[in-house]
């Protein structure tokens, strides 16, 4: 066989090779039994092309799980956006995955239950469900994953991030079984154009009504409206956002870091001129960057 037709060959088996590289070494269930608050009957799971990695409806809350070479004890769970009407998948979660596994940061991607009727019998607690026991099933499977127990955050995007925000607001009221009284409070917390509150004035108007419904009381805005639900307990928190993001108002970030101030609550915030909602076009280490010094300064990225 020539040289050249060696290469060749050498070549198509590295492409074979690449996609084995970049994909999750891991997935796994939430629920090893029964999914709680699930409606009964057969659903169907809805996902786009591949190439966009986009859920519109989720029937199986999973974990991706993606494993650095050599890592630090750390943990992130991921909750990408959506306006709790999608979940996007790979440009939120996986592309952010592998940043962290390139920093020693064990990353576990969330297809959390997104809130329709018709496959949950309550929905506005449904993703906090998922993301709770996204906690639960991390500590307790730390020493299998290489996790410390005490360097566990939570990462989230647009929707997600105030998904993410609720998980650090709302850990001291389960909404899943815990006989194990095992830590549900993430140790710290990332925001990322985020949607923190449902008072009328600053909320995402789509995120509000996929999640709450169409006239929901001011008890349960209220107790949506994360920036109200900040006290001393709540986990350090990196927010960033761009001032020119014309779908989620950057004030959320703002009122949240306002009431993280309030209560002493070790706290950054990045807001950028240019970005819009999504950071489209930008390199991803232009809001990464920031986020891993953050990470570093508090011990948990080796610098």
């Amino acid at each position: 066989m020539s040289y050249k037709n060696n290469l060749k060959k050498l070549l198509f088996v590295a492409v074979l090779l690449i996609p084995s590289l970049s994909q999750a070494q891991e997935v796994i269930n939430l629920y090893s039994g029964a999914i709680p608050n699930a409606q009964p009957g057969n659903f169907t799971e809805q996902k786009t092309l591949p190439t966009s990695g986009t859920y519109t409806k989720v029937v199986t809350p999973q974990l991706e799980i993606y494993r650095p070479e050599n890592p630090n004890g750390t943990a992130v769970i991921i909750c990408p956006g959506g306006s709790y009407r999608m979940i996007v998948f790979n440009s939120e979660g996986i592309r952010s995955a592998k940043e962290f596994v390139k920093n020693g940061v064990t990353a576990f991607v969330l297809k959390y239950r997104l809130p329709v009727d018709s496959i949950i019998v309550n929905k506005t607690i449904g993703p906090l469900q998922d993301a709770q026991q996204a906690i639960k099933v991390v500590r307790e499977n730390a020493a299998k994953w290489g996790v410390d127990v005490n360097k566990v955050g939570i990462v989230g995007f647009s929707a997600g991030g105030h998904l993410a925000s609720t998980v650090a607001t709302h850990f001291q009221k389960p909404v899943i079984e815990n006989s194990n009284n095992t830590n549900l409070r993430p140790d710290f917390v990332a925001l990322v154009y985020p949607v923190i509150s449902m008072q009328d004035n600053l909320t995402h108007k789509d995120s509000k009504r996929n999640l709450l419904g169409s006239s929901p009381t001011k008890e349960i805005t209220d107790l949506y409206s994360n920036e109200l639900q900040v006290d001393t307990k709540t986990p350090p928190t990196f927010l960033v956002a761009a001032e020119d993001d014309n779908v989620v108002d950057i004030d959320n970030s703002i009122a949240f870091y306002q009431h993280l101030k309030q209560n002493k609550v070790p706290s950054e915030l990045h807001l950028f001129a240019k970005g819009g909602h999504g950071f489209g076009g930008q390199p991803i280490d232009m809001w990464m960057g920031p986020l891993i010094k953050w990470m570093q300064n508090n011990k948990w990225v080796n610098k």
